[in-house]
This record gives C-alpha cells, sequence and structure tokens, in this order.
C-alpha cells in the first residue's frame, strides 16, 4: 500500500472518525486498484483507473469504487500530494424509491401481537420504537436504558461515531416502559432475546419479517416518508435520520411531489379536463 493510501485510511479512521466498516470498504476498494495496476493511484491517470473499473458491470458496485477513488483523490488534492485536481464522473443509476409502510399497515400489523406475554410485549414495543425514532437498526439493537432520557432518545452508537439526540413519541414510550416493567433482571442493553441476551439483529429482522413482512430498515424509511409526507423540513429529516449529507435525505422528497401532484388532480378544477 503506497504512503498516500496509508496517509488517507489514517485521515478517515482518525480525524473523519468513519466506522470501521467504512474504513475497511474504502481501503479494500483502493488497496485492490494499486494491486490490479501495480503502482501506486496517485500515480495513475484517468484513462487508466476508467480501463481498470470497466470490469464492474454493476453500477452500484462501480460507483462505490468510483467514491472511494475521488475522495483519495480530494484529500491527495488538499493535502498537496498532487498538483491536479482529480474527480471521476458517476455512472447514472435510475432512482429506486425506497419501500415504506403506511401508519395503517403498521398499526394493523401492531394488533396481531399478543402483549400479554414478554415477547410479545417486546415485539410490540421495538416496532413501535423503529417507526417512532427512525433509527437504524444497529442504533436501536445497542440501546442501553441510560439512553433513554425522559421521551428524549440519545444515539451513541450512531455511524461515522456521530451522536444525535431525537425525541421519541409518548406511544412509543409507554410501550417500552411496559416492556422494561415487565423484566426479571436488570440488564444495561434494552432489546434482549428469549434467554435475557442481547437481541441479534437476525432476531430483529425475524420479528418485523412475521409482523410486517419487511426488514427493520423499511420502518426507517417509513419513519422518514411520514414526516416528509407531513410537511417536515428536509433538513430537520436529515438531522433525525443522521445523514451525513442531505443528498442522501432527498431520496424522500418524491413522497412531497407525489402527494402535490395527487392534491392537485383532487382539488383543482382543470385536472380533469382534456386538452
Amino acid at each position: 500500500m503506497s504512503g498516500e493510501l496509508e496517509a488517507f485510511i489514517e485521515y478517515i479512521t482518525v480525524i473523519r472518525a468513519l466506522g470501521k466498516k467504512s474504513v475497511s470498504a474504502y481501503r479494500s476498494d483502493l488497496k485492490s486498484l494499486e494491486a490490479i495496476l501495480g503502482k501506486p493511484l496517485i500515480e495513475l491517470d484517468s484513462a487508466s483507473l476508467f480501463s481498470s473499473l470497466s470490469q464492474y458491470k454493476n453500477k452500484r458496485t462501480l460507483n462505490r469504487k468510483l467514491s472511494s477513488v475521488n475522495a483519495f483523490f480530494d484529500f491527495c488534492y488538499k493535502n498537496q500530494f498532487s498538483g491536479e485536481k482529480t474527480k471521476l464522473k458517476f455512472s447514472k443509476i435510475p432512482k429506486l424509491l425506497p419501500k415504506f409502510l403506511s401508519y395503517q399497515e403498521i398499526q394493523n400489523a401492531l394488533k396481531q401481537i399478543d402483549k400479554s406475554t414478554l415477547i410479545g410485549l417486546r415485539d410490540y414495543a421495538l416496532i413501535l420504537f423503529l417507526y417512532a425514532t427512525g433509527t437504524r437498526i444497529s442504533e436501536c439493537l445497542a440501546l442501553a436504558r441510560e439512553d433513554i432520557e425522559g421521551e428524549w432518545l440519545h444515539i451513541r452508537h450512531a455511524k461515522g461515531e456521530k451522536e444525535r439526540i431525537v425525541p421519541i413519541a409518548a406511544v412509543a414510550k409507554k410501550a417500552i416502559d411496559s416492556y422494561l416493567d415487565e423484566m426479571t433482571k436488570e440488564k444495561d442493553f434494552v432489546w434482549r432475546n428469549y434467554k435475557g441476551g442481547k437481541l441479534s439483529r437476525i432476531s430483529a429482522y425475524k420479528i418485523t419479517q412475521k409482523y410486517l413482512g419487511v426488514s427493520p430498515h423499511v420502518l426507517r424509511h417509513s419513519y422518514a416518508t411520514s414526516l416528509i409526507s407531513g410537511g417536515a423540513d428536509l433538513r430537520v429529516v436529515q438531522e433525525l435520520l443522521g445523514h451525513a449529507s442531505l443528498l442522501t435525505t432527498q431520496i424522500y422528497t418524491h413522497i412531497q411531489k407525489q402527494d402535490l401532484k395527487e392534491t392537485v388532480e383532487v382539488c383543482h378544477p382543470m385536472a380533469k379536463e382534456t386538452a
């Protein structure tokens, strides 16, 4: 691995404090390119890089590699390792709209849960919590009792090590309290399996699949969609979701546009007229 690449990895690890998975992805992408091309990335021109990256037929994989390369070259330029500002263009990908559930669909699913058992109370509280806070499943499963401060949630194990605070709806807080009140043993973490151990990602996935037929992440999309549909400011939603860039949050604006279109079609007198 070249010296410039080592410096970049140290920068994203220490200064930018990216998560372990992100750092590992950057390192893997850039090291493999240096190995394939047989020389430091800093010495390569755009044509050589494009030629090497052309082997990736999947456009999403290609764009991830391009993103890694662009981040590296931007670092090199800003730190005067390179006198040329190189930026490779991304491949165009059709936008995939995020899958989401309506509030009514979630309500219907919650009615199926038997809350007379501890497991039922847990499943009910977990689904409500995910929909009420929009947390990532990793953030949710890392939740400790002390992270719930009244009707506020302190997310300490966020992506990129960036802590944030989000409100919890009263109905979700009540469900969590009911679940925790039935605990037989005091534990730091909130979500537990039937043996009393920490709930795993696979178990959380099975819970949302059982009642909703979707992954836990769809509840995060549902949370964001509900906020946008209700008129929430995009930057507020960005803050609540913990997105580093507003561009990531903008995928939800299609909901707002669709609502506007349907409103015009229903309410405007010219909507039903033909040309």
